[in-house]
């Protein structure tokens, strides 16, 4: 392996890790020689190691704790039993007014700052604004909201109230965001009339309609005027800002009249440890996404190790990752605040006008933590951009990635382009945890392709079928104890079903993330890939059931298997093939109809790379669609250890993917 950074002894002497060390041994009697032996005692101690995360960040409680963790089973585990707390609270914590909350920017508008006393006011008033319409702990609300100050005024204040907040993006399409509140019947609405993106005005007014007429829960709507409060006059570009007015609509407040009223300051309702806090997406692979529900301790709690421990943010910091509301790195951003940093957003496309836009950001807003995923620096990397010659980046302490492996020739990208002494933080986790597995430290030195450990508090290892322990061998990414932020449960699954499937089924009584891992002898791990059939897109997993919803709508298309491949260096390959009614042969015009309604329905990243003709889909005898062989087959895997025949309803099926896997050039 290729030491690439190792961080100086002033690095780590002054590093919040470090400080957390010194802390134990001077309260607990804990001396570490390493972050080795820091992490062995995290997972070996679970109770005493997260009480000292309490107990460290000083939470604030109004009751007090009778149980760190009342079993180590999985799933089942309750943490810090009794405990009651708010989230946003422990946010405005870290209030300081010597410096902004929060600073933003999108395509139309300037970089501009929100201060700490104009958050609270803003986020007291919408509060206030919520309890009057009768919102109470427990209740949902939800953003359509694209990435700017207003999304996390509006998280903020719902979670202050003890609400439970699920978002989404506004390029996401109608049937995506259906399929994914209806299932949690809110009871507000945040949302915007349309959106900016690549320097096009684009109207959700019709969308919008569809969404409320399909939440019949839904009692408000505050409706954001994105384009009056984001296109100043000068910066429309000639679009007509009136096509996008706003008028004609029952039982929808605008966002100044939601905000009209005179509250200051902000009233917390303390809600128990295991209440949920937000409710997160899984991709849709088999169906209607999962509703992954997290509780609001196991998240503040996560968020403070992550944020503040590992990855090193401390007061005065600021903080970019760029993400949407409709993704997890949206919602861990916001934990930046807690850790004391400002939090930088970005709406828009990261490209438009120019490649170079973030990186420009990135020098404006002299940010000192630059995250994104994988695949945006990868782009960066082939058009041959070196931000740190064309740019002023000597605040940046740390370059985040995530989304899916950084390959090798990817890590070296940001050493030569960015910045010889950055610390490159390459995290893995997601949705399912709103975290990171494994991750970065300030104690470790970075290696080419390598990520540099396993978190604290998480046991996680690579293990074989038989549940065997594997070091220096690829496996099956397992974690074997507990954590605070596991879900609590999937929203609306009957007796945790769903639930168990998704996890714990393969291996009982332990969690199976789906990710192929490497762990090395010097504790430091390679991700490899998914090991189910997600769709891996820019970075953003998708489900495959989306692609056939969309699929299915054009008339020519009989069936369809999507899969998506992980290449060398980075890429991702998602072929679509289609089985066509009988007699129609796949042309021009059947693709674009294809690509359209993908388009449409759902997002530019559910469109295929290539769509190709099959006789029929193959399946297995219980009707399932053979996804995982698929993709393992064209991967190069051994067919027998790839598709079991005997099990297939149709096995002749299988013999043009086999076929395609020894003739093609794409793999």
């Amino acid at each position: 392996m290729k030491k690439l950074w190792q961080p100086s002894e002033a690095f780590r002497q002054h590093s919040n890790m470090t400080a957390y060390m010194q802390w134990l041994k001077d309260e607990r009697g804990l001396a570490f020689d390493d972050y080795d032996a820091l992490y062995h005692w995290s997972v070996t101690e679970l109770e005493a190691f997260w009480q000292s995360i309490w107990d460290y960040y000083r939470i604030e409680s109004s009751t007090p704790c009778t149980t760190v963790l009342s079993s180590h089973d999985m799933p089942g585990a309750r943490w810090f039993v009794g405990a009651r707390l708010n989230f946003a609270e422990h946010i405005f914590r870290a209030r300081d007014d010597g410096r902004p909350a929060l600073l933003a920017e999108s395509e139309q508008r300037d970089l501009y700052q929100v201060s700490w006393a104009s958050l609270e006011k803003d986020v007291a008033r919408l509060s206030r604004y919520l309890r009057e319409l009768g919102v109470e702990s427990g209740d949902r609300v939800v953003g359509f909201l694209p990435n700017v100050p207003e999304a996390v005024v509006a998280f903020l204040a719902a979670n202050s109230i003890g609400a439970v907040w699920s978002s989404c993006s506004p390029d996401f399409g109608t049937n995506s965001v259906v399929d994914r509140f209806q299932q949690i019947s809110p009871k507000v609405l945040f949302a915007v009339n349309g959106y900016s993106y690549g320097g096009k005005c684009i109207d959700r007014r019709e969308e919008l309609a569809l969404l409320r007429g399909a939440l019949p829960s839904l009692e408000r709507v505050v409706l954001m005027d994105f384009f009056a409060a984001e296109l100043a006059v000068e910066d429309t570009a000639g679009a007509d800002t009136e096509n996008f007015q706003i008028t004609g609509y029952d039982g929808v407040d605008l966002w100044s009249q939601a905000l009209d009223n005179d509250a200051e300051t902000i009233e917390f309702t303390r809600v128990a440890f295991e209440h949920p806090i937000w409710i997160l997406y899984s991709s849709g692979t088999t169906g209607i996404p999962k509703a992954i529900t997290h509780s609001h301790g196991g998240i503040l709690l996560e968020h403070y190790k992550h944020m503040a421990l590992h990855c090193d943010i401390k007061p005065g910091d600021r903080f970019f990752w760029f993400s949407t509301t409709g993704w997890v790195m949206w919602n861990i951003g916001v934990a930046s605040l807690l850790a004391g940093a400002t939090l930088t957003l970005y709406d828009g496309n990261p490209a438009y006008p120019t490649q170079d836009r973030l990186w420009s950001l990135a020098e404006r807003a002299q940010l000192t933590q630059f995250g994104g995923g994988a695949a945006y620096y990868i782009a960066c990397m082939k058009a041959g951009m070196r931000p740190g010659k064309d740019f002023d980046l000597s605040a940046l302490k740390a370059v985040g990635s995530t989304g899916s492996p950084l390959p090798e020739e990817g890590f070296e990208w940001v050493y030569a382009a960015i910045k010889a002494d950055v610390w490159l933080i390459s995290i893995s986790g997601g949705t399912d945890i709103a975290s990171a597995f494994v991750g970065c430290a300030p104690l470790l030195p970075v290696y080419t392709g390598e990520i540099q450990c396993r978190m604290l508090g998480v046991d996680v290892r690579a293990l074989d079928d038989a549940g065997q322990a594997l070091v220096g061998e690829v496996g099956e990414m397992v974690i074997c104890e507990p954590m605070p932020s596991m879900p609590i449960y999937f929203w609306n699954d009957p007796d945790d079903k769903r639930y168990r499937e998704s996890y714990f089924e393969d291996y009982p009584g332990r969690w199976r993330h789906g990710d192929w891992m490497r762990l090395s002898e010097a504790g430091t791990i390679q991700i490899l890939g998914r090991s189910d059939s997600t769709l891996n897109r820019g970075g953003v997993r998708i489900g495959t059931s989306e692609v056939y919803r969309g699929v299915e709508k054009v008339a020519a298309v009989a069936d369809s298997l999507v899969v998506s491949l992980e290449l060398s260096g980075g890429r991702h390959y998602m072929p679509l093939f289609v089985q066509l009614q009988p007699g129609l042969v796949l042309n021009d015009d059947i693709v674009q109809q294809i690509r359209q309604s993908l388009r449409e329905d759902f997002t530019p990243r559910h469109v295929p790379d290539e769509i190709l003709q099959i006789e029929e889909v193959p399946y297995t005898m219980t009707g399932k669609k053979l996804e995982t062989p698929v993709k393992k087959i064209l991967m190069g895997f051994d067919i027998d250890k790839s598709v079991n025949r005997d099990a297939m309803r149709n096995p002749k099926a299988i013999d043009y993917f086999i076929d395609l896997a020894s003739t093609t050039t794409q793999m």
